[in-house]
């Protein structure tokens, strides 16, 4: 699966992602997107948008795209590799257009 992290997403997350195609923003030179901007370039070339933007849902017409979305609950790196399996089982479940929020212990 080809994955996009959002800036606030920290990267060693990744690690804990293996078998997928894994880029950052930052590295697609996409580092001063805004959300709507960040969906729309990435969608014809990713799969799955990773971010902690808990507005995300709300600012995005999201319902009609293709591109799925996780969402962490912070992007505080502990807490986020302490999900990574949560993360990792959400990318072997999701399909296009999903939008799935991880839920914090």
């Amino acid at each position: 699966m080809r994955v996009v992290f959002d800036i606030c997403v920290p990267r060693p997350l990744r690690k804990h992602l293996p078998g997928h195609e894994i880029r950052t923003a930052q590295e697609m030179g996409w580092d001063t997107l805004q959300n709507g901007d960040l969906i729309r370039v990435a969608e014809p070339l990713f799969d799955v948008l990773v971010t902690s933007d808990q507005n995300l849902k709300y600012q995005q017409n999201l319902p009609e795209r293709k591109l799925a979305i996780v969402v962490l609950p912070t992007n505080f790196m502990p807490e986020v590799l302490r999900l990574a399996p949560k993360v990792a089982k959400a990318m072997a479940e999701i399909h296009a257009g999903d939008f799935v929020e991880i839920e914090a212990d």
